[in-house]
């Protein structure tokens, strides 16, 4: 009966001012949140912050990728509730054993929370689970499973966005003290006379070498590991590590100022974090498959990140150590400054970038593991067996709060610094008036090659000639050893 009192109506006996209503609610919500992220690019256009801006655009590509996933889903709704499979397939791999009274509707069952029946994308959706059921057979997925699924991903990408903007946002904040150091270095640079002092006199060298040569390695990594819970880049590690980044890619340059640099390249390095790439959802595709009973994959998804970023952390601080022990064997005095010599080197597989991707995947690991518990609070319950036990529960996410704040206060500062300390450096040590007039040469320097006979008119326009002695004034010494490579 189409017009029952008890069964749900469809579109067209349902009164048009319901209609109107609820489609006005979302028009009118959707437009506020697309001004909101409108104004907010313009703000950030005129504070000059244009990776942070790059980064809100890689924000709404993520959202229109959702949107395509959400249209997907509810079209083909339809068509994959009348793909039927036999009962039997549904008892392998699953993440509850189900009641033995509910074998036959297993379909349904695996994914059906406590919000119930209810719930429905399309009219058609119950009537294409009722397809399956009168053949004997369970549809494939049901269409209340495919509903879920669509909430689980949306929830996820907004989980992953606001958890890495808070990270990152707190990582800042953390590194705001460092200004106070750079402002007192632009002060007093080139006051204090250039005495010969002994290497162990430094403070950087006592904290982070004095008596390791005597001790094994395995120490040396130890203090690594616990200077990341506590002072993971003091005063002297700062001046140092920005010394050894000035002499060896813009010698003739005293007065750069890092700080501005180093906050301008996290900046940059923002829009790769919020971004969700092919291999993280490769890793959500992983865990879903193997997310069955007794195999506690959950467990593991909380761990993994968790050492992770501990072992990134403790690399980034053993660099540190590396640094001034790499000083300590070549030199017994020096006169002036201590002045480290960055390298690739000191760097897994000589690759800086490499440290950005892990803290990349553990970012998103742990943002799965919390959108992966509230949404399973919201859906079945705190109970529910695919939750787990409590204990467990309580614990991953203890750990996942413990993760998501050492990342924010530790881990990125360190990142942000210590990053630079390879053989190259990165393309935001320029500002965007410079950086584009050297595409633009580098561009044209192109087309010169290719064709070498062409002549060409073009006249240099100041912008170009500005990019060109920036380059020799800032980056003379790497430009002409042939290091200096942008990233």
């Amino acid at each position: 009966m189409a017009g029952g009192g008890g069964k749900a109506k469809p579109l067209e006996f349902t009164p048009t001012w319901i209609v109107a209503s609820v489609c006005s609610v979302i028009v009118i919500i959707s437009l506020l949140f697309e001004r909101l992220l409108h104004r907010l690019g313009k703000r950030l256009m005129r504070s000059r912050k244009k990776p942070l801006y790059e980064a809100l655009l890689k924000v709404k590509e993520e959202l229109m990728l959702l949107g395509f996933i959400s249209l997907l889903l509810t079209v083909f709704q339809g068509p994959m509730g009348k793909l039927c499979v036999s009962p039997g397939t549904m008892h392998h791999l699953l993440p509850c054993k189900p009641p033995p009274h509910k074998t036959d509707h297993l379909g349904g069952a695996v994914f059906t929370g406590v919000m119930g029946g209810a719930r429905r994308l399309l009219a058609g959706g119950a009537s294409s689970d009722e397809y399956c059921l009168k053949k004997g057979k369970v549809p494939l997925l049901s269409s209340e499973a495919i509903h879920q699924l669509h909430i689980f991903i949306f929830v996820l990408a907004v989980t992953h966005f606001v958890l890495s903007a808070i990270t990152v946002l707190l990582g800042i904040a953390q590194t705001r003290n460092w200004r106070h150091w750079e402002a007192k270095i632009q002060e007093n640079d080139g006051g204090a006379p250039q005495m010969i002092k002994h290497v162990q006199e430094f403070k950087f060298i006592q904290d982070h070498f004095k008596g390791h040569r005597k001790r094994s390695r395995i120490f040396g990594w130890m203090c690594s590991f616990f200077k990341q819970f506590y002072g993971s880049v003091t005063d002297e590690d700062y001046t140092t590590m920005r010394l050894g980044f000035i002499m060896k890619h813009c010698k003739g340059t005293p007065k750069f100022n890092f700080y501005s640099y180093m906050i301008r390249a996290l900046e940059f390095d923002f829009k790769k974090v919020v971004g969700i790439s092919w291999y993280l959802w490769a890793m959500l595709m992983i865990f879903l498959l193997l997310n069955v009973q007794g195999w506690y994959v959950y467990i593991w998804i909380t761990l993994v990140p968790f050492i992770m970023l501990l072992v990134v952390g403790s690399k980034m601080e053993h660099i540190i150590t590396e640094l001034a022990y790499e000083v300590a064997q070549k030199h017994t005095a020096i006169r002036g400054d201590l002045v480290v010599a960055p390298s690739d080197d000191f760097f897994w597989f000589h690759r800086p970038k490499l440290v950005l991707l892990l803290i990349h995947v553990v970012l998103f690991q742990n943002a799965f593991e919390i959108a992966f518990f509230f949404w399973l609070l919201v859906t079945y319950g705190f109970k529910s067996c695919i939750m787990g036990k409590p204990a467990y529960v309580i614990t991953r996410i203890v750990i996942s709060v413990i993760c998501q704040l050492l990342c924010g206060y530790s881990t990125l500062p360190l990142y942000a610094i210590v990053s630079h300390m390879g053989t190259s450096f990165k393309k935001t040590i320029f500002d965007d008036n410079v950086t584009e007039g050297l595409v633009n040469w580098a561009e044209k320097a192109r087309r010169h090659t290719r064709n070498p006979n062409k002549i060409t008119t073009e006249p240099i326009d100041e912008a170009n000639g500005g990019a060109v002695q920036m380059t020799n004034t800032h980056a003379n010494s790497s430009v002409e050893q042939g290091t200096a490579r942008l990233l």
